[in-house]
């Protein structure tokens, strides 16, 4: 009995060392030939469906092998958990050929003999940013043309198991997967691995990552592109670094590529614009001690003699203007004359910024072969899902086929079900904006009375204001209602978005999209354009007051201004939304993959094959790259929008960005699952968007400038209503100010204690003295001011938007050269294909093939001089 217990050891032991040999970290089928181009794999829970799903499991891996596929599945007992079944699926070279002339794919023909741009002499200066060539250009560049099974001699096919590329291959068997029926249900045919996947009857598929990012891999086969990335882009040590955008192209696919092209092109963009944010913000900050204005309320003659009225009703008492000496100190950091400019210029570079991406998007059309692509080839084939819910069918008119399509009836409902809950929603955030308001006016009172009235803090009432105090507060209450407010809404998106039943992935995508950004541009934006446009405007005066809801007194702007709490509310929910939204991309599928692969850590490498370490990674999901634009467009906004009242937010958005760059190349290289490659020649809708920001961005800046900041009132007093030619703007804050006699006040307004018994108590605004005939009316200075800032807003759209529409005019959106070697290339590929033709036609005449006639070689021979001519 013990000698066979020691043989049952030795067995054990044997096996495992044997196990241990034959390393799992492949991308090979067994054989260690047939590379795996996908991964399906299972749960096979013993519940009520089983028997169900395994019917449907048999039927759609047997429809997948008479498509050609080949199939190697490894049973439970091999996987880390003994739970998870997984089906590795090969794409034999006849599949490959056949569905890349479905698929349109391009694939090359000749090298490209087109001579390279002349060398830039400067480009000796950017050596420190470049990467090596080998990583920037991994392939040879190659004229081009669509694959066709009847022409493979004329590609340059050296090896059929290398010839498609990785990205290709996985593309081609997606496409096969996601239209493979697996059987009848309820009458009606089923098919598709999104619906297997959606009813449990697989868990997951994807294709696998070609190594592990921190070293390369032990197959001489392996390409290690991962590794490479990981390496060379998505560390963060190398953010000074280029992006390899062909190998990511190459790796991940177009649609991935065209994101980061433009993520990074566009934080290129931003470090002209954050250097003269910086300069604009510098001027202000070297010109504080001239501001004429903030001497005048720090002068204890002038600011310390002033009494300005209460700031509430009753419980606030009279106050000096000097005690906000501090605050109009740092007001002039970003209302001054560097203000205007910095609207202008931003209003100048949005337009360059756009032109400058269609350029260099058309480039990458060209180096990336998609300038035949036909969106239609992908985004306009029918949705699974509506081809499964849409029950009645129609002839197309086009193929001449019938097809499903959705009632008008049914179409009609949907919408306004969807369009209503839309509107509940932005309804619901303009609610919670108005109480944030509330709160605002209700804690106002609040801290006017706390810090006039608290000795402790004396010390800070000069620097934090109760304007300050409720503006910094109330902006973080807005943050936390804004976040809880977008993350239900994503799914309440999503939910209407399925609802509709969209007939095509672009209409979903699209409508997906324009739902998301007018939640979420009212839902971040509303809060800044109430401060901007909203606050301080409609006070009255004292005396007559306005209220809210006749409870709460509207709040008025700091003597100094609304433009530095406009500030304050940018930089607290810009900042707060950036760092949120780093610490949900990096931390969050962090701390899930570690949890997920805790127990497979002190597993021998060997032994934790490449399926089941992918398999633990996140899902990269089809709605992926829609929040990555959509993070990236709501923080254009706020560096086009509200431009005008602080200039370092480009800075802070390139400081960002150099950290989303690497944030996002990470979490993709090594937190997620490799996503199905798919092709994209542009950024789509955003596109458009974009382009309605850049001119909605001149009206609101136009209007900052005229309305919050105090540029235009102290122009019109410099120019007519200085009486000082030494010191033009001497007298300003006495000017700017109205008298009221305090035996005015209603009750319902009049501070409890006088004790110094002022008489009279000034406030913000230009209205007539008690002693005047029209007492307390608009004086004439308002309406001049007012004429001038509407003449201002009229001047500086027309002035940005005639240089915006005249650079769009002078710069072409398709470059030069870019252009020329479109040409060249279609005109080489059809030379190259006709000489094919003309080939095949001799031989099938010398062969003696009564169907290739003489005129058929003539038409040939003048398809090829036509060419030529053309």
């Amino acid at each position: 009995q013990q000698s066979g217990r020691r043989y049952n050891l030795f067995l054990k032991r044997r096996l495992r060392i044997d196990k241990r040999y034959q390393s799992k970290d492949s991308i090979f089928f067994r054989d260690g030939v047939r590379r795996i181009d996908f991964v399906l794999s299972y749960v096979d829970d013993l519940n009520k469906e089983w028997e169900k799903k395994l019917e449907r499991r048999k039927e759609f891996e047997s429809n997948l092998q008479k498509a050609g596929l080949e199939l190697e599945t490894e049973d439970k007992k091999e996987s880390e958990d003994g739970k998870i079944y997984f089906v590795k699926i090969h794409a034999p070279w006849e599949v490959l050929i056949t569905y890349a002339e479905v698929l349109n794919i391009k694939v090359p023909i000749k090298e490209n003999d087109i001579p390279s741009m002349v060398e830039n002499p400067l480009d000796c200066m950017l050596t420190p940013f470049r990467l090596p060539d080998k990583v920037m250009h991994p392939d040879p560049d190659y004229f081009t043309a669509p694959f066709s099974k009847e022409k493979q001699e004329l590609y340059l096919i050296n090896d059929e198991s290398t010839f498609f590329s990785p990205s290709m291959r996985n593309r081609i068997v997606n496409y096969i997967l996601t239209r493979c029926p697996y059987g009848t249900e309820e009458g009606k045919k089923k098919f598709g691995i999104k619906r297997l996947l959606n009813n449990g009857t697989y868990s997951a598929a994807y294709p696998l990552h070609d190594c592990q990012y921190w070293k390369k891999a032990s197959d001489p086969n392996c390409d290690n592109e991962r590794y490479t990335l990981y390496m060379e882009w998505a560390r963060f040590l190398r953010f000074y670094k280029e992006q390899p955008l062909d190998l990511i192209r190459k790796y991940y696919g177009e649609k991935i590529g065209i994101y980061f092209a433009w993520l990074g092109f566009y934080t290129e963009m931003l470090f002209l614009a954050a250097v003269v944010g910086v300069i604009c913000f510098l001027y202000g900050l070297f010109t504080m001690d001239e501001n004429m204005s903030s001497k005048e309320i720090c002068d204890p003659a002038i600011g310390g003699e002033i009494i300005m009225c209460p700031l509430c009703d009753r419980e606030c008492e009279y106050w000096r203007l000097n005690t906000t000496c501090e605050s109009s100190e740092y007001s002039h950091l970003f209302d001054n004359v560097a203000t205007l400019f910095f609207a202008i210029f931003m209003g100048i570079w949005v337009t360059l910024s756009l032109e400058f991406w269609k350029r260099r998007q058309a480039r990458l059309k060209y180096e990336w072969d998609l300038v035949d692509f036909e969106e239609e080839q992908q985004q306009l084939q029918l949705r699974p899902e509506y081809e499964a819910k849409c029950t009645q069918k129609k002839k197309n008119p086009v193929t001449q086929e019938m097809e499903p399509y959705l009632p008008l009836t049914s179409q009609a409902v949907r919408f306004c079900i969807s369009g209503t809950t839309v509107l509940f929603w932005v309804s619901l955030i303009i609610a919670s904006m108005i109480a944030v308001i509330v709160y605002r006016l209700a804690v106002y009172a609040a801290f006017a009375s706390l810090m006039e009235n608290t000795q402790t803090l004396q010390p800070i009432s000069g620097l934090l204001t109760p304007q300050l105090a409720t503006s910094v507060t109330a902006s973080c209450l807005n943050f936390v209602i804004i976040m809880i407010l977008n993350f239900i809404y994503e799914r309440i998106a999503i939910w209407i978005t399925d609802m509709e039943i969209p007939r095509t992935h672009m209409e979903y995508e699209n409508r997906l999209t324009m739902k998301m950004f007018l939640f979420q541009f009212v839902n971040y934006y509303s809060s800044c354009f109430y401060v901007a446009f909203f606050k301080g405007k409609f006070v009255g005066y004292p005396g007559a007051y306005t209220y809210m809801f006749n409870r709460w007194r509207n709040e008025e702007c700091d003597p100094a201004g609304c433009l530095i709490e406009l500030t304050t509310q940018l930089t607290i929910v810009m900042a707060g939304k950036q760092i949120w939204g780093n610490i949900q991309e990096a931390i969050v599928p962090w701390i899930c993959n570690w949890w997920g692969r805790r127990k497979a850590r002190n597993n021998p490498e060997n032994l934790y094959s490449r399926w089941e370490q992918d398999h633990d990674l996140q899902t990269f999901g089809a709605l992926g790259l829609f929040y990555e634009y959509l993070e990236m467009v709501i923080q254009f906004g706020f560096i086009t929008l509200f431009v005008a009242s602080f200039p370092l937010a480009p800075l802070l958005a390139l400081m960002n960005n150099i950290l989303e760059i690497r944030v996002d190349s990470w979490k993709l290289t090594t937190q997620y699952r490799r996503p199905v490659a798919a092709k994209a020649h542009s950024i789509g809708v955003w596109q458009e968007i974009l382009n309605g920001m850049a001119i909605l961005s001149v009206v609101t800046n136009a209007f900052i400038v005229a309305f919050t900041s105090d540029m235009i009132p102290r122009l019109v007093y410099y120019y007519a209503y200085s009486e000082n030619e030494d010191s033009p703007m001497s007298g300003y804050i006495n000017n700017s100010l109205s008298v009221f006699q305090i035996s005015d006040f209603p009750d319902r307004n009049k501070p409890k204690m006088n004790p110094e018994d002022f008489v009279i108590c000034r406030y913000r605004d230009y209205r007539y003295p008690p002693d005047h005939e029209k007492k307390y009316l608009h004086t004439m200075q308002f309406w001049h001011i007012l004429a001038a800032k509407l003449a201002f807003i009229i001047i500086m759209e027309h002035v940005v938007f005639i240089v915006k529409f005249f650079v769009a005019w002078m710069i072409p959106d398709v470059p030069a050269d870019v252009k020329a070697k479109i040409k060249r290339e279609k005109y080489l590929t059809q030379k190259i294909l006709h000489e094919y033709e003309l080939e095949k036609l001799k031989e099938r005449l010398c062969q003696g093939d009564k169907r290739a006639t003489e005129k058929e070689f003539i038409a040939t021979e003048g398809k090829m001089e036509l060419s030529r001519a053309m």
